[in-house]
């Protein structure tokens, strides 16, 4: 028995040193893992600094004020068809269009399924030459009762 316990005592030692030579070849292999990563780490931040120097110069620049199109803003003169529902003084196109969606609202002629298209009433139809009418086209059938 004595044998034993001693032959056990020396496997012991062994195992240990076997594992500790073990651990540090896979710290080793640990260390330059995170290496790798750190490259491109520092781009990132270098990246995260220059982003802010950008936004401070944008900011110093003062912001030019958006003039309008003076086309959108010539004062037009409607149809009779037209004069019906927005009125008979020259409008800017802008205003047209603004008025008629307020004519629309007002008498509730917006689909109720499909927000996008336009029921037309019996002014409108004079308008539109149709019942129902898409808003994305209701702007050029409009061009063709303004000069």
């Amino acid at each position: 028995m004595a044998t034993a316990k001693k032959a056990a005592a020396k496997k012991a030692p062994a195992k240990k040193a076997a594992a500790k030579k073990a651990a540090p070849a896979k710290k080793a292999v640990a260390k330059k893992a995170p290496a790798k990563k750190a490259a491109p780490a520092k781009k990132a931040v270098a990246a995260k600094k220059a982003a802010p120097a950008k936004k401070a110069a944008a900011k110093k620049a003062p912001a030019k004020k958006r003039t309008p199109n003076a086309a959108f803003m010539k004062a037009l003169t409607p149809s009779p068809q037209l004069a019906a529902v927005v009125g008979s003084a020259p409008l800017p196109r802008t205003e047209v269009v603004s008025k008629l969606w307020a004519y629309i609202k007002k008498n509730k002629l917006q689909d109720a399924v499909n927000k996008r298209m336009v029921n037309a009433d019996a002014k409108l139809k004079d308008i539109f030459g149709k019942a129902q009418v898409s808003m994305f086209e209701m702007a050029g059938l409009i061009g063709k009762h303004v000069k």
